[in-house]
């Protein structure tokens, strides 16, 4: 039953590997290997690494404020710290340049204000260097991890940290020893997921000149024609996912991390005052000003300026196909996540850990490539149909399946389920294994234990990966531009193809839209963890043995 849940999603990424197996140019890794590759490696590498570092400060720390403390703006912050989520990635590194470089804004003022008349009479930080793309995809990429954190910290019981402090340790203390350990799943899958996406960027890496394993592999095809090369480092690329996801698994492995419910007591939020709520507020606030509220402002700006009532029936025809496409790999992303999971979890053997491993490696495949991966199975069965009716109907079909939309949600279910499976994975290990025993020795088969017990208990979860998928489906291009019927347009695309050539404010109200389509997602997000991990306390009820770390 696994195997045949794990097929669809496993058939593109199979297909990229296989192709890359038979190479159309022989040559092309001695000579990789001799010029760029060691390049392509180390900036990948150190691109993950700070992007990692990033991610966990701004996401646990924020995660772990707003869910312990009381401080100004605490309930705003609960919900907008998930908004940069919405902006794509290389739209930031475009908003960014346009206000840090030297003809910006920002180096504009400086120049007025101390009087400097040329780039010589100061130093200012290049933005398109490796620093610049580790500060830019952080900002973007940190919800990952405070999203999945949040989940985490909600769920812990007071009582724990109350054991904390009558041991002598403070708050700090309580949260390195208690809480971080006991969230490590939720946070660990977090970053995993933020490693997975830097590992794919690609619009980001190029604009700032970054040579990673990602350009790399449109150079390779692009550039030097190589469509089998393209798919050998791709594949190398697969392999970096996989070590991720493994060296997660091997680090925690025989530890428990599910709580004793039954004597489960609600968190209570301690209040800050003076300087402390001053720190708390600003802690929140810049990520939020950072990563949203500053590109919104430059896209608002742009739009106002360059409004063309003309495109206006346009841009809402572009944001119905967006819509569409990314609900409809959502849902289906969630449905397979939440199977594939609950399988695995009946089915604790070696085989299937490693047939649902793999299915978060289209997470790490670049986009264009996976794209080729899910074209190659679906146009053998559309010749397979063809050539059957045809020769016993006397039928043409056609293509039946590529170039439609079912062909583009199967591609985003690949790419994404990874980040559903994460969601899920991360409430499902908190629910108590005595559970199943529990309901199993009263008769109920495994459908209907999880529909009456786990799936209340991991809503929180459910919903965490139906807004991650739908947000990175609203901004997902390579695979759209690749895929996509003929005359379907999205945002992505129609944004992609004026700020590529550096026409920003062209497609200002487009990103506009992009981003005012993650507010409402996120905010029901907001409100259905606190909901969802509430409704999880009452559920599992088994006491069990916490090991900490």
């Amino acid at each position: 039953m696994l195997a045949l849940l794990c097929l669809p999603v496993l058939a593109p990424i199979c297909s990229v590997v296989l192709l890359s197996f038979f190479p159309d140019s022989a040559g092309i890794w001695p000579h990789l290997y001799s010029t760029v590759l060691g390049g392509y490696i180390f900036n990948t590498v150190a691109l993950m690494a700070g992007v990692g570092i990033g991610v966990f400060c701004i996401g646990t720390g924020t995660a772990w404020l707003v869910t312990m403390y009381s401080f100004p703006g605490r309930a705003v912050f609960e919900w907008c710290l998930l908004l940069p989520l919405a902006v794509p990635a290389y739209l930031m590194a475009y908003c960014f340049t346009d206000l840090l470089e030297f003809s910006g804004p920002v180096q504009v003022f400086l120049r007025g204000i101390f009087g400097w008349s040329s780039a010589r009479d100061y130093w200012f930080p290049d933005i398109r260097t490796l620093p610049g793309a580790v500060a830019v995809m952080s900002l973007v990429l940190y919800p990952y991890v405070y999203l999945m954190a949040r989940l985490g910290f909600l769920e812990l019981s007071s009582n724990l940290l109350e054991s904390a402090r009558t041991l002598g340790y403070g708050a700090a203390g309580a949260f390195y020893k208690v809480a971080l350990p006991l969230a490590r799943p939720a946070i660990a899958v977090g970053i995993a997921l933020v490693c997975m996406e830097t590992l794919n960027d690609y619009g980001t890496v190029d604009y700032f000149a970054v040579a990673t394993l990602s350009r790399g592999v449109f150079d390779v095809w692009l550039n030097m024609g190589s469509l089998g090369g393209a798919a050998q480092l791709s594949s190398a690329m697969l392999v970096f996912a996989v070590l991720l996801v493994a060296v997660e698994k091997a680090a925690r492995r025989r530890r428990r991390y599910d709580q004793d419910h039954h004597r489960f007591k609600p968190l209570t939020r301690q209040p800050l005052r003076g300087g402390r709520a001053f720190l708390a507020t600003a802690a929140c606030a810049l990520p939020v000003a950072a990563g949203f509220v500053l590109p919104g402002a430059l896209l608002a700006h742009y739009a106002i300026g360059y409004w063309d009532p003309s495109r206006a029936g346009r841009f809402l025809e572009f944001a119905a196909n967006s819509i569409l496409l990314s609900a409809l790999a959502a849902v289906t992303a969630v449905l397979f996540a939440l199977f594939i999971a609950y399988a695995r979890r009946l089915c604790r053997n070696p085989t299937s850990n490693a047939l649902a491993g793999l299915t978060a490696g289209g997470y790490a495949l670049p986009g264009a490539m996976l794209a080729i991966g899910v074209l190659i199975p679906l146009s053998w069965i559309d010749n397979r149909v063809d050539a059957w009716a045809e020769a016993n109907l006397g039928v043409d079909t056609g293509l039946l399946l590529s170039g439609t939309l079912a062909a583009l949600v199967l591609a985003f279910v690949a790419r994404f389920l990874a980040v559903a499976s994460g969601a899920v994975e991360a409430s499902l290990t908190r629910i108590t294994p005595n559970m199943e025993h529990a309901a199993r020795s009263m008769g109920y088969p495994p459908l209907k234990v999880l529909r009456k017990f786990h799936l209340p208990a991991i809503r929180g979860g459910l919903w965490a990966g139906l807004l991650l998928v739908f947000v990175d489906g609203m901004k997902e291009l390579p695979m759209t531009l690749l895929l996509r019927p003929f005359n379907f347009e999205t945002l992505s695309t129609f944004v992609y193809q004026y700020a590529s050539d550096e026409l920003l404010e062209e497609c200002a109200a487009g990103g506009l839209l992009i981003l005012a389509a993650g507010l409402i997602p996120v905010i029901l997000l907001s409100r259905a963890l606190t909901t969802g991990a509430r409704g999880g306390r009452r559920v599992a009820r088994e006491p069990v043995v916490v090991e900490y770390i």
